[in-house]
C-alpha cells in the first residue's frame, strides 16, 4: 500500500474511532462478526490495530475485512458557574417594590423549579438538537467534539449553580476545554444569558425574579472536579505534634491522613507532653494556628473550614467595647 493511501487511512480512522466488525478474512484467529472496539493506531502498511471490547487486539485490513464506523459515544461534561439574582417583591398593596433584593445561590435553592422552567422556555427552536453549539460557528475540533450544550441549574453543597451541560464525544484537551469555557462564558455574559436575565420569573405570590448566569464579581466557570473536589487546606505543614484532649498524650499528626500516631516521646505528665509538642512544633516551624488546623483536619476531614490555619488567624468578630 502506498504512502498516500496509508496517510488517508490514518486520517479516516484516528485513535479512538469506534468500529463494529462485519466480517474478517483472517482464517486463523477471526474476531466474531458484530464485535465492537476502538482504533488503537494505524501502522505504516495501513493495518488498523484495534482494542476490541472482548480484550483482543487483532488488526483489521481495509479492503479485505468488512467493518462499519460507529458514531462516538457521548459523555456528559458539566461546567458550573455561580448564580445571582434580583428579587422584586410585592408590597402589601400588591405593587412591585422599586428596590430589589440581591440573592445568591444559597437563597435561590427554593426557586430551582421556576428557574429551570424558564431556562427551558427560553431555548429557541434552532437549539433543539445542539443547544448553544448551534451558534458556535467555527469549523474546529470543539464543534466536532461538543455535540450539544444547554444551560441548566443544579443544587450542590447547599447552593444553586448555573450549569452548562455539554454532551461530548471523546476527550477534550486542556486547550479545547479552555476554548469551550470561553465560549460558554460569552454566551452566559453577552449572548444567551443576556436575554435570559431579562426574563421575569414569578415566585412567591407574584414577586419577580431576574437571574444572572454571569456577573462581574467573583465569577468563575469550572468543571465538576475543579469546583467540588475537596482540596487540602493551604499553608499546612507535612506533620506536627499535639496532645490528646482527654489523656494529654503526645501525638503526631500527618497532613492529609485521618487520625493520629502515638509518639514514642509521650510521658505520663500531660503538661510535659504539651511542652514537648510546643518544642517540636517550634523546631518544625509549625504555628499554633497550623496545629489547630491539623487536629481538625485529622478528625473531621481536610476540606472543612477548620482545617485551614487562616480560620484561626483571622479576627473572629463579636462585640468590642471602648
Amino acid at each position: 500500500m502506498d504512502r498516500k493511501m496509508v496517510n488517508f487511512i490514518k486520517e479516516q480512522y484516528p485513535p479512538g474511532t469506534r468500529i463494529r466488525l462485519n466480517s474478517m478474512e483472517d482464517p486463523y484467529a477471526p474476531i466474531a462478526p458484530g464485535t465492537e472496539g476502538v482504533v488503537d493506531f494505524v501502522d505504516d502498511i495501513g493495518t488498523i490495530h484495534m482494542k476490541w471490547n472482548n480484550g483482543r487486539s487483532l488488526g483489521i485490513v481495509p479492503g479485505e475485512d468488512s467493518f462499519s464506523v460507529l458514531p462516538p459515544k457521548l459523555t456528559t461534561l458539566k461546567l458550573y458557574m455561580p448564580l445571582t439574582a434580583e428579587l422584586y417583591e410585592r408590597s402589601e398593596y400588591g405593587d412591585l417594590e422599586s428596590e430589589s433584593t440581591e440573592l445568591d445561590g444559597r437563597a435561590l435553592r427554593s426557586c430551582q423549579d421556576q428557574i429551570m422552567a424558564e431556562l427551558v422556555k427560553s431555548r429557541m427552536p434552532e437549539e433543539t438538537e445542539r443547544g448553544l453549539m448551534y451558534w458556535y460557528g467555527k469549523a474546529d475540533s470543539i464543534n466536532t467534539k461538543v455535540h450539544s450544550a444547554v444551560f441548566t441549574v443544579e443544587e450542590r453543597d447547599r447552593q444553586l449553580w448555573g450549569v452548562a451541560e455539554c454532551r461530548v464525544a471523546g476527550e477534550l484537551s486542556a486547550a479545547e476545554l479552555d476554548t469551550l469555557k470561553k465560549y460558554i462564558t460569552g454566551q452566559a455574559a453577552d449572548g444567551w444569558g443576556e436575554h435570559f436575565e431579562q426574563c421575569e420569573i414569578l415566585v412567591d405570590g407574584g414577586s419577580e425574579l431576574y437571574v444572572h448566569l454571569w456577573n462581574s464579581d467573583d465569577w468563575s466557570i469550572q468543571t465538576e472536579q475543579e469546583c467540588f473536589t475537596p482540596k487540602l487546606a493551604e499553608g499546612l505543614p507535612e506533620l506536627c505534634f499535639s496532645t490528646l484532649p482527654g489523656t494529654g498524650a503526645l501525638i503526631c499528626i500527618k497532613r492529609g491522613e485521618s487520625g493520629y500516631y502515638p509518639s514514642d516521646w509521650s510521658t505520663d505528665d500531660s503538661a510535659h507532653n504539651r511542652e514537648l509538642a510546643d518544642y517540636n512544633n517550634e523546631r518544625l516551624g509549625v504555628t499554633s494556628a497550623q496545629e489547630k488546623a491539623m487536629k481538625v483536619g485529622s478528625m473531621f476531614g481536610w476540606s472543612v473550614p477548620g482545617a485551614d490555619p487562616s480560620y484561626y488567624e483571622q479576627p473572629q468578630g463579636g462585640m468590642t467595647f471602648g
